[in-house]
Order: C-alpha cells, then sequence, then structure tokens
C-alpha cells in the first residue's frame, strides 16, 4: 500500500469516529434540554406585567439576583450575552421592578412599553401574548444568516 492510501484510511476513520461521537453527544444534549424544558413547563405561571425594556447583556451586567450570579455556570456563558428585560411585574402586594431573562426564540417579539401576559418559569419569561387584545408584532427584514436561519426555524417548527 502506498502512504497516501494509508493517510486517505486513517482520515477516513477519524472522521468516521468523530461523526459517531457528535451524534451520540447530540442525543444526550437533547435529552437535558428536554428534562430541562420539562422542568420549566412544570414551574410555569401566567403573570401580568410591562416591559420596561429590553436588550441583550452580558450576564455580569444584567442586573440579575446574587443567587443566579453565584450559581455555576459554564465560562462561555459568562461570556455571552443573553436577552434579558426589564419588566414592571403587577402582583397582589403591589408592582415590583425586576430583571428577568427572556427565551431567545421570543426576544425580537417581546413589545416594550406594552403591559403583556407572560408565561414565567422563575426569572425566565417563556412566552407571552398581549394582555389587551392582539398585539401588532412588526415584522422587520433581517438580512443575515443566522436571521435567516432562525426563521427558517421557526417556519418549521410552526
Amino acid at each position: 500500500m502506498s502512504v497516501i492510501t494509508i493517510i486517505l484510511i486513517i482520515t477516513a476513520v477519524v472522521l468516521a469516529g468523530g461523526l459517531v461521537a457528535f451524534y451520540f453527544l447530540g442525543k444526550r444534549a437533547d435529552k437535558k434540554r428536554d428534562e430541562q424544558q420539562a422542568q420549566l413547563d412544570a414551574m410555569a405561571q401566567t403573570v401580568s406585567m410591562l416591559v420596561i425594556d429590553k436588550k441583550r447583556m452580558h450576564l455580569k451586567d444584567a442586573g440579575l439576583p446574587e443567587a443566579v450570579m453565584n450559581a455555576k455556570i459554564p465560562w462561555y456563558a459568562k461570556a455571552s450575552k443573553l436577552p434579558v428585560a426589564k419588566v414592571k411585574i403587577n402582583g397582589p402586594g403591589g408592582s415590583q421592578i425586576m430583571t428577568m431573562i427572556v427565551e431567545a426564540e421570543i426576544f425580537e417579539e417581546l413589545p416594550v412599553k406594552k403591559e403583556i401576559k407572560a408565561t414565567v418559569s422563575g426569572l425566565y419569561i417563556t412566552g407571552f401574548r398581549g394582555n389587551h387584545g392582539k398585539l401588532v408584532v412588526e415584522q422587520k427584514k433581517k438580512k443575515g444568516l443566522r436571521a435567516w436561519a432562525l426563521r427558517k426555524q421557526k417556519e418549521l417548527k410552526g
């Protein structure tokens, strides 16, 4: 056998091993995500709130409670920006202004300076609907590969 054939065979074996490893790692990540989603759904509550402001911020700059900041957070999550909303929650004991983390899929659609009924799980906003009638969501034409991929993913889901 020539040297080139040996190199090609070794490369093919390494690539096949990598694909198998990614397959099993992906299955494990999907299982973990499904368990976390089930926990979020079990803890979900519907709350009336006014969205004051929304933006993407680093975890340390978001103004989240100390319990969140002291939690075991991976290094890559600390470096990335989170979708965060500052909201005024209308509760039985009066109104309270809080900073909450918003699910990435609904962040762009979340209206600012509007009252909404949001599905909340802890400090995490997982969904919303208009409090007074339907919300008019402006569809902005986005450019770029990431925006295209998110739009296609939304179309495939429902």
